[in-house]
């Protein structure tokens, strides 16, 4: 069988499977589940392009890592075919651990669990189907391989992921504000000393990539309405669970009844096969099922809350910088107490506050570096002509109102 298939992607035009390995891989049931997993959530409540999936994206971030290698190469650095291989598949399977809707249920299924995690367990499984032939791939993604600069391209702060996500969210979304040169920026990477560096040539499309990556949450990821809607979605999964619990038929496909029945720790799920079976077998379309019958449960709170997502009549979200006022929002959870005869407690579904945090460039998690003309390195807040690019390198912290709009 031929497995050299050439993928037509929106974004980059035709990407290339690189070997057959590869082709196997993208071919297994727990990728092919990525097509099912919109990228962004509940982002197309807002942008209605915004419906690619994580598929699209772990595709782009693969070719990417295609180009930056062989930029590499032309530099005289060293990686071997077996090398090569390694970094595309951990690039590949890097977001292969996602739940349905992406971050927006991340705690819901399974508390406290990071995707990120699944997908080191996903690839240890692969790993044991495969014959042992993804360990230098789960080297490179653990930051284990002796040449680090191959995990920087799959996680740091200038990693392909981010480029790809960057580049692609903007294309479905039509928000300009996150184009990247993310060509220019893979063509002026380089290595010293084992790290991954960008050549001064490079330092503005640098800058770009941070205010795009910035703007892009502001205007995107964390935009009011998809917050809003993403907060009914968890909300739903909470009050669907806690029925489950007190013994409450509700309709779910299998994998989804097996995470609502039962509260699974981390200790459990990563102690065997079982609860990452059922995982793996999960997406947006059982979670939206789901919602879409639980919108007729006798549960008046269920109900009503399902039909707020599906009539997209969402929370309406106050986004300030300091905490609400809680008399306010005493007097909020009251009206809804009186308007849809709630007890305090059942208001909390209706009326909660919460916290957004946005942090364009984190230099604690490894600097992005800028190789200088005279071969030295420095950071590139510090390398940038740019005031507010240290200002970057902090934490923004917003507090979230969510009530009705009725009330």
């Amino acid at each position: 069988m031929n497995k050299k298939k050439i993928i037509n992607d929106p974004v980059y035009g035709f990407i290339s499977i690189p070997s057959a390995m590869v082709f196997d891989l993208i071919a297994h049931p727990y990728f092919q589940r990525l097509r099912y997993i919109k990228q962004l959530g509940m982002t197309h409540l807002v942008y209605p392009g915004a419906l690619h999936t994580r598929f699209h994206h772990a595709l782009g971030a693969m070719h990417l890592m295609g180009l930056a290698i062989e930029v590499l190469r032309g530099k005289g650095h060293v990686v071997t075919p077996g090398e090569e291989e390694a970094a595309t598949i951990a690039i590949l399977l890097h977001d292969i651990g996602h739940g349905p809707f992406s971050h927006a249920l991340e705690h819901s299924l399974v508390k406290g669990i990071r995707h990120e995690d699944i997908s080191m367990f996903v690839m240890e499984r692969l790993n044991e189907e495969f014959g042992g032939r993804l360990e230098a791939a789960i080297a490179i993604f653990r930051g284990r391989y002796p040449k680090k600069f191959l995990t920087q391209l799959i996680c740091s702060q200038m990693d392909l992921d981010r480029m790809d996500y960057l580049n692609r969210d903007s294309f479905f979304t039509g928000v300009s504000e996150g184009v990247i040169s993310f060509d220019r920026i893979i063509k002026m990477f380089n290595v010293l000393d084992d790290e991954l560096v960008v050549e001064e040539k490079g330092i503005y499309s640098v800058e770009k990539f941070l205010i795009a990556r910035r703007l892009m949450y502001w205007q995107v990821y964390l935009h009011k309405t998809v917050v809003a809607g993403e907060m009914v979605l968890v909300k739903i999964l909470k009050r669907a669970k806690s029925l489950a619990a007190a013994g409450e038929s509700l309709f779910a496909s299998p994998a989804l009844a097996h995470f609502l029945k039962q509260e699974v720790s981390e200790a459990e799920f990563f102690s065997g096969n079982f609860h990452l079976r059922e995982f793996m077998k999960l997406d947006d379309q059982d979670i939206f099922t789901s919602v879409k019958v639980w919108c007729d449960h006798p549960d008046r709170i269920l109900s009503r809350l399902c039909h707020m997502l599906t009539d997209r009549n969402l929370y309406k979200v106050e986004i300030g910088s300091v905490v609400p006022n809680p008399e306010r929002v005493a007097m909020l959870r009251e009206n809804a107490m009186r308007l849809f005869r709630l007890s305090a407690e059942e208001a909390g579904y209706f009326v909660f506050t919460d916290v957004i945090m946005n942090r364009a460039y984190n230099a604690g998690m490894g600097n992005i570096n800028i190789l200088l003309k005279n071969s030295s390195i420095i950071d590139i807040a510090k390398a940038s002509d740019l005031s507010n690019l240290e200002s970057l390198d902090r934490t923004v912290e917003k507090y979230i109102l969510c009530y009705p709009r009725l009330i």
